[in-house]
């Protein structure tokens, strides 16, 4: 199997800010509520790394030296292209799963250049569970809109390769070479657009650089925020975001966005389409599209989402989640497992056409399922 993505030892889109966190077994807090498990019938892709007779996979990704970096001892280029494994595991690595274009096994002080192709072939391993099952809101021969489910990454990182979005897909649709068309975090559920071709994938992309798609998202905070009911005129909250640093305010510098004024520009309107207890359901329409921008505004705001692990309840908290997991007295202080934040509507120009499309996600099943439960 070879691995298409250039960038896969990379973080999913910056949303994949959970660390190196323990799972807990999937049913460990189901006496929490319904949303604390799967429900029957997904895919959780315990076995997606195996092949039809139960073997593990191969997985194949091949390296072609650039001119910046010909002349580089063989094991000295290899930190450079995969800087996340240490020079030992480099050494193990060129050992047991590099070979050469020509099949011959290199040697760690060889030199690389420019042109010269390497193949990394290593065994598939299990992966963490993730929901593999998805829908489809809407598909043509351009374009199609796919209703993510929560806990699934969009892209291959260290620890997600079978397990994500463009996995699932490639797998579905075998015949047609889908593109993502815009980021979604791994916790995020709802409408994702792709792309079935180069001119599509352009069109799509270029529609959301350049502010001709919009999105609207459904987000459960904590509170009862003292903004428009939905339908009058939503509520601007006009706050610069930049990523933390060591002189902001968290132990948490490079991770967190903050609000600094020497951030860049982000507008998120807001609106509340319900009320259920200690909790409402807000729509927040992105005006601007910053990393984590309505996580971080609803916090900010004093509103932040349920389940948030990184904005709602403070850095110690985040914290002792990568360290130890999913804990039972965590469990009860984040109220859902993952942050209730809900891809809602998308609304961008037909790739072709040109005319407007707009699709709408329902409510996922979990979030539905915790506000009724709050009345």
């Amino acid at each position: 199997m070879i691995d298409p993505d250039d960038d896969a030892d990379a973080p999913d889109d910056a949303g994949d800010d959970l660390g190196d966190a323990p799972a807990a077994p999937l049913d460990a807090f189901a006496d929490l509520g319904p949303w604390w498990a799967p429900p029957p019938g997904v895919d959780l892709g315990l076995t997606a790394h195996l092949d039809a007779a139960g073997a593990p996979q191969i997985i194949e990704r091949r390296l072609v030296v650039t001119d910046d970096h010909a002349g580089l001892r063989l094991d000295h280029y290899l930190v450079r292209v995969i800087p996340r494994l240490s020079r030992t595991r480099i050494q193990a690595v060129i050992a047991t799963q590099l070979t050469r274009a020509d099949g011959r096994r290199p040697r760690p002080g060889m030199t690389v250049a420019a042109g010269d192709e390497l193949i990394l072939r290593r065994p598939a391993k299990a992966e963490p569970p993730c929901p593999r099952t998805f829908g489809v809101l809407y598909q043509d021969a351009d374009v199609m809109i796919v209703d993510k489910p929560a806990g699934l990454p969009v892209h291959a990182s260290a620890k997600f390769y079978w397990n994500t979005l463009t996995r699932v897909v490639a797998e579905r649709f075998p015949d047609t070479p889908w593109q993502i068309g815009h980021r979604l975090d791994r916790e995020t559920s709802g409408a994702l657009a792709m792309a079935a071709h180069k001119e599509a994938a352009a069109a799509v992309k270029g529609a959301f650089e350049h502010k001709r798609a919009a999105k609207a998202y459904l987000a459960i905070c904590h509170g009862q925020p003292p903004w428009p009911e939905a339908g009058a005129p939503p509520l601007v909250l006009d706050a610069p975001l930049a990523l933390s640093g060591p002189d902001d305010d968290t132990r948490l510098p490079g991770v967190r966005m903050v609000v600094r004024a020497d951030g860049l520009p982000a507008i998120t309107k807001v609106s509340v389409v319900d009320r259920a207890g200690a909790y409402a359901l807000v729509r927040c329409d992105l005006v601007t599209g910053r990393q984590h921008q309505i996580r971080a505004h609803l916090a900010h705001a004093g509103f932040p989402i349920v389940g948030d692990k990184l904005y709602a309840h403070g850095d110690a908290a985040f914290m002792a989640f990568c360290d130890g997991g999913m804990t039972r007295a965590l469990a009860e202080r984040f109220v859902l497992p993952r942050h209730a934040l809900h891809a809602h509507r998308l609304r961008l120009p037909h790739p072709r056409t040109g005319a407007p499309l707009e699709v709408e996600s329902p409510l996922a099943w979990d979030l539905a399922a915790f506000l009724a439960a709050q009345r």
